[in-house]
């Protein structure tokens, strides 16, 4: 049998890969504006201190660009919820406090806690017992006052394992901060319990809207999230908070319909009339969801264009009837006002800035 010569290996390029085009994407961010929003809920505080929510990326934003405006505005107590984000965040803001919300559920997430210096944020008596004996240090505690998500039952506030911690932030979460409901204040009631029956250093109940509740509920740390980034949870805030994210998208092509053309999915839209419609690189792939098919609108140097059809995984089409002058390539401005689009989407605020996708190019706002 012949032998088979051996194949070589293959030549190395010498042309390196050429850089990565920019995104059909950007969302812009105001960077003075994050700054005055956590400038703002540091001051609506009181005598506490503002910490930083920054899970989920910053709620969408980016963790990369939102930490160190938030740290450069004076912010020092950050919070996450998966160990996976402490990376990026310690990249960001160095050695800030850094605290982990979902707590230690395994012996990997204590020595991650350990080799990075970040504090567990302890959840249960099991978590409790985990860092102890693992040698036990300084943590923080989250007690749940009503929400009944995470957190340690008041029951077993009395438990040896907890008079045993070292605990600097004694945490607990309001449920319906954004209501006025009589719910806050039975929250608060177990909460000054709670400071009584557990010694930290300090003590945290109010998110955004809690802050908005006044000084009763801001104990020495709030943790504002939303309304860093633009989000106005009660209307107390709207004087104090601008806005941060400005989505945009650009016109792959723009196309002429006739009077009866479909457009989109399962043609539920019609043209009326020959009409000049934009096909723009955003889809619900990116947080743009199909709920916007038909109600969405995006903006063209002050000009309204109504989103037809059916918004698709990486496509929407718009109406370019106002805008003839409007051509492939360029950028339009999303309706994205947070409190607006909630009410015209039935999404929370929350899930609008959340559901931002990692196809947006972060870039300061010019």
């Amino acid at each position: 049998m012949p032998m088979t010569a051996p194949v070589p290996p293959p030549a190395e390029d010498s042309h390196p890969a050429p850089p990565v085009p920019p995104s059909a994407l950007r969302l812009r961010l105001d960077r003075t504006a994050l700054a005055d929003n956590w400038r703002a809920l540091d001051r609506l505080s009181g005598t506490a201190r503002a910490g930083a929510a920054v899970k989920a990326d910053a709620y969408g934003l980016g963790i990369r660009e939102a930490g160190p405006v938030l740290r450069d505005s004076g912010c020092r107590d950050f919070f996450v919820a998966h160990w996976n984000e402490v990376p990026p965040l310690m990249q960001s803001v160095a050695a800030q406090h850094v605290s982990v919300l979902h707590g230690p559920m395994n012996d990997a997430d204590v020595a991650f806690a350990r080799a990075t210096g970040v504090r567990p944020v302890l959840n249960s008596l099991d978590q409790a017992g985990r860092w102890l004996r693992s040698g036990g240090g300084v943590c923080d505690l989250m007690v749940d006052s009503g929400i009944n998500r995470l957190g340690l039952p008041m029951s077993a506030l009395g438990d040896p394992a907890i008079a045993a911690l070292d605990i600097e932030c004694c945490l607990s979460h309001l449920s319906s901060a954004d209501e006025d409901t009589p719910i806050n204040a039975q929250q608060l009631r177990r909460f000054d319990a709670i400071r009584i029956a557990v010694p930290a250093r300090r003590y945290s109940l109010a998110n955004s809207a809690g802050i908005a509740l006044g000084a009763a509920y801001h104990a020495d740390l709030t943790r504002p999230g939303l309304s860093l980034y633009g989000g106005i949870p009660r209307p107390e805030l709207a004087a104090h908070i601008r806005q941060v994210a400005y989505p945009e998208a650009a016109i792959m092509q723009t196309r002429l319909l006739e009077e009866g053309d479909a457009v989109g999915y399962n043609a539920t839209y019609l043209a009326p009339s020959p009409m000049r419609v934009g096909v723009v690189a955003l889809g619900y792939a990116d947080g743009y969801l199909r709920c916007w098919s038909g109600t969405g609108g995006f903006h063209w140097h002050g000009r309204a264009l109504p989103v037809i059809g059916r918004v698709s995984m990486d496509m929407t089409v718009v109406d370019l009837t106002g805008a003839p002058e409007c051509r492939e390539g360029d950028w339009l401005s999303l309706d994205y006002d947070p409190v607006a689009a909630a009410q015209a989407s039935g999404l929370s605020q929350y899930e609008l800035f959340t559901l931002l996708g990692r196809r947006f190019d972060r870039a300061a706002l010019a």
